[in-house]
């Protein structure tokens, strides 16, 4: 069996889970503000505070699939900037989707 980095072994406990969120929040509310200064501070804090919400509390997860049924442009966007594997493998199956789609027609035109 592997052994759980020290980061999946302090997530275990719920007052730690808490305090990534707390700080999770505090990184997106902080991020506007470090915006408006140059230099690119609002793209990175705001995916950092994101990923931590998002990993530490199952309410954050249900806004965000909520969020991105409604938005999917801009969810596509958000996870591209997060880099989520789910995103990257959706990306794929779609290319792939669309290269099948694609396949017959050119045939047919080619004829």
């Amino acid at each position: 069996m592997a052994k759980r980095s020290l980061y999946q072994r302090l997530r275990s406990t719920a007052q730690v889970r808490l305090a990534l969120f707390v700080l999770g929040v505090l990184l997106i509310l902080i991020s506007p503000i470090v915006g408006v200064l140059p230099g690119p501070g609002f793209l990175i804090l705001f995916p950092i505070g994101l990923m931590l919400c998002l990993q530490n509390s199952a309410w954050a997860k249900r806004i965000y699939v909520r969020f991105k049924r409604r938005h999917p442009r801009y969810a596509a966007w958000t996870d591209r900037v997060m880099r989520r594997t789910s995103a990257a493998r959706r990306r794929e199956r779609e290319a792939l989707a669309k290269g099948a789609r694609e396949t017959p027609e050119i045939r047919a035109n080619a004829d």
